[in-house]
């Protein structure tokens, strides 16, 4: 789908849409478009529901006095709170109302919103942003598809009075939304076709934005003392990988300690010898989530050109049970020297992660370091849907990361760490166990597994097993995988490990 800008035009064909805030109030483009259809659009709101509610839809087909096929007025919400979530909810709105509807055309008008904050070139920008994420869609394995399901909506145009404005303003945002993409892709594909090999290829196309990538085979994992991650994959024939990104976009003079981003990338989870229940298994696909938002999280940075220095690593793996999987009563030396009792191998993925958390902080000292991962059930217990469990030793790094989510809509909640609960995975054999006693405070003690092996790195966990896949769609967020985590590192990249642009425009070297 094309995104493009334009000045306000109401001479258009396909759909025509403008907007209305809360309590019926029409847009100035809105105000001309009612007039030129006989106060059409008045009568339908004063006796109807709609009342510009934010994701609103009010559709008039074959208006009389205008040259589109239908009109289409969007709600954003109460004036004094309309900022870039709303902007966005209405583009993504309007790409599903019409995303199958037989146009191919759109056009949107976005005037001034007295009240709001927002210029005007940003309100327009947004809403293209929303539009782009809420297109989004994954066909790639639908061979037929009913001609009234079909896609046909091919072009979004923008419509503003600073065309120059959002197109500039959409640049960087249009970057972000490729990352997302990116990791929806990626989440949405089956195991056979993405597992370690194939991810770390599709992360090498990075290499083209100057993202510089290495994959690190079994071999030297197996040299650099990574028995934890090496003994969840053993059950597989697939090899696993270590997949290091690099993007330094940062000024010479800025320094080089980066930020880290690390990544659980089991590709197909079956919980290996402590096999899972056969139903919904099909789902763990996903469960290399925490990889792929990294993944795309250094793809949006990148596009961008963010002056920043980041890392992102990715433990690549799966989960199979085998004659040569890892048993439950197995012990594993990590590569940090501490030796793990598995109590149960489908607790794997902070396996995975002790090994991978413990590379990047060693290699490369990073002045924060956040992990991804669909880790455990129990914080969809506690959170459901709505929020990531956050888990920090580093109160500003946990209040950065809570003011990233709530500004890109992808928000965290922060739990307890607590010597009590670390306790509770001291093991009577090795050195740490894999799981806690009994069902109680999961999500915790999984943290605190992880705790063990950040070191003393300022460090975040994001739990994001409720937050991966959606069940249904919102406005930006079609139903499947939702890209999760992206916008959020961006955003926490952009807030507080960006050098402000100044005379020297050299990237480190």
């Amino acid at each position: 789908m094309r995104i493009s800008f334009a000045n306000i035009s109401t001479s258009r064909r396909g759909a025509l849409v403008v907007t209305a805030t809360a309590d019926r109030e029409l847009s100035r483009t809105g105000l001309a478009v009612d007039k030129s259809m006989g106060g059409a659009i008045g009568r339908a709101m004063g006796s109807g529901r709609f009342s510009g509610k934010k994701g609103q839809v009010l559709e008039f087909p074959a208006p009389a006095g205008l040259k589109c096929n239908r009109v289409l007025v969007v709600g954003i919400g109460e004036a004094a709170d309309v900022a870039a979530l709303a902007m966005e909810a209405a583009g993504g709105a309007v790409v599903g109302r019409l995303a199958t509807s037989g146009e191919t055309d759109a056009a949107v008008a976005v005037d001034a919103i007295k009240g709001s904050k927002m210029s005007v070139a940003e309100a327009a920008a947004r809403l293209a942003y929303g539009a782009r994420l809420g297109g989004y869609r994954f066909d790639r394995y639908r061979t037929r598809i009913e001609d009234d399901k079909k896609p046909s909506l091919g072009s979004v145009v923008v419509m503003s009075r600073d065309a120059a404005g959002a197109r500039k303003a959409y640049a960087s945002l249009d970057s972000v939304a490729s990352g997302v993409r990116m990791t929806r892709d990626l989440v949405s594909e089956p195991a056979n076709v993405k597992y370690a090999e194939t991810i770390a290829e599709d992360a090498r196309e990075l290499q083209s934005l100057g993202v510089k990538v290495e994959v690190l085979g079994e071999r030297r994992m197996r040299q650099m003392g990574m028995g934890a991650l090496l003994g969840v994959n053993q059950g597989s024939e697939r090899e696993a990988k270590l997949l290091v990104m690099q993007w330094n976009g940062a000024p010479r003079q800025a320094g080089r300690h980066p930020v880290a981003f690390v990544g659980k990338g089991v590709t197909f989870d079956t919980g290996g010898i402590s096999i899972k229940p056969s139903g919904g298994m099909e789902d763990m696909k996903w469960d290399m989530a925490g990889a792929g938002a990294v993944i795309g999280a250094m793809r949006a940075l990148a596009a961008r050109k963010a002056r920043a220095n980041v890392v992102g690593v990715c433990g690549l793996v799966e989960n199979m049970p085998s004659g040569t999987a890892q048993r439950p009563g197995d012990v594993v030396k990590s590569m940090s020297g501490r030796t793990i009792e598995v109590i149960n191998t489908d607790a794997e993925g902070r396996l995975v992660l002790a090994d991978a958390l413990w590379y990047t902080q060693k290699r490369f000292k990073p002045r924060a370091m956040v992990d991804l991962a669909t880790l455990t059930g129990a914080i969809v217990v506690s959170l459901g849907h709505v929020h990531a469990g956050l888990f920090s030793d580093n109160d500003d790094l946990a209040n950065a990361l809570i003011a990233a989510g709530k500004a890109e809509g992808e928000t965290v909640w922060r739990l307890p760490l607590d010597d009590q609960y670390d306790k509770d995975i001291d093991s009577d054999i090795a050195d740490v166990k894999n799981v806690g006693s009994g069902r109680a405070a999961g999500s915790i003690t999984a943290a605190q597994f992880l705790k063990r092996f950040a070191n003393d790195v300022p460090w975040a966990h994001l739990d994001i097993a409720g937050m991966a896949w959606s069940g249904k769609a919102k406005p930006t967020v079609p139903k499947g995988a939702t890209g999760f985590g992206v916008r959020l590192l961006d955003r926490l990249v952009a807030d507080n490990y960006e050098v402000p642009v100044t005379g020297d425009t050299k990237p480190s070297a």
